[in-house]
């Protein structure tokens, strides 16, 4: 099957542009699964909880687009939005196809200024089966959290999908970003996929990393994995059935080693 990640540039505040933007992705990536970026109906730089608030919807109304987009392209969508329930704001991310939302998750690990918009979530992130394999599903600063991706996979995630907004921090000339580091890492230490959607374009004084990546269990890219300020698509062919296979020698599996009677 077809993976594609979307790399774009949501403006903050633009709820009804970012939607427009999103939906005109999922068509143009021609992908069976397609991973767009955290809060890409919102934008991410909020002033205030006010403006965070103006822009939020409730699951139901914020993912309806993505699920006649997901029709209309014969797709799988996973990507983040601003989620209001009630009074309270989450940092959420979905999985929906053309039936509906299959999974919705609210963000564990809130980075920074985060914390003074958003609530976090209370369960572990998802994982569903779908007609082109077992998906899961986190954000962002929750892949740096081994705990995730390993819990993931003892779940049975085969390709784990990470809408992300990845500030750039900085790095030394030549180097891939940190970021991108510990995602291959991620997806080497658990043998899965991960498909990461960052954003681009500069927002309100602060420039991303825009390093989206698609990674085999193997932790190398198959597409992406180098800095872009561009927006871009990336897309490649995976088996998911590599991500079943844990084995990483004759003698060792990553799962089956694992030493559960000492931690």
């Amino acid at each position: 099957m077809e993976v594609a990640c979307v790399q774009m540039a949501p403006v903050v505040g633009a709820y009804e542009a970012n939607q427009d933007a999103v939906r005109e992705a999922i068509a143009r990536a021609q992908a069976d699964v397609v991973v767009v970026p955290e809060l890409a109906t919102s934008g991410y730089v909020f002033e205030s909880p006010e403006e965070a608030r103006a822009v939020a919807r409730p699951a139901t109304e914020a993912l309806a687009p993505w699920v006649d987009a997901a029709a209309a392209a014969g797709c799988i969508v996973a990507g983040g939005f601003a989620e209001l329930d009630g009074d309270v704001l989450y940092n959420s991310a979905a999985i929906v196809n053309a039936s509906g939302v299959l999974a919705r998750y609210r963000k564990l690990h809130l980075w920074d200024r985060e914390k003074l918009f958003f609530t976090p979530g209370d369960a572990f992130p998802p994982v569903v089966e779908t007609a082109v394999g077992r998906l899961g599903l986190c954000v962002c600063f929750d892949i740096e959290f081994p705990e995730v991706v390993r819990g993931l996979a003892l779940r049975g995630a085969e390709l784990i999908c990470v809408p992300t907004n990845w500030p750039d921090e900085g790095r030394p000339e030549g180097e891939r970003p940190m970021e991108v580091v510990r995602a291959m890492a991620a997806a080497s230490s658990s043998r899965v996929f991960i498909a990461a959607a960052d954003r681009c374009g500069r927002e309100r004084g602060v420039d991303w990393v825009g390093g989206s990546s698609l990674l085999a269990p193997s932790g190398f890219p198959l597409a992406g994995a180098r800095a872009s300020a561009e927006p871009q698509l990336l897309r490649a062919p995976v088996d998911l059935a590599e991500a079943r296979d844990k084995r990483i020698s004759e003698r060792n599996d990553v799962l089956a080693d694992r030493r559960v009677d000492v931690y």
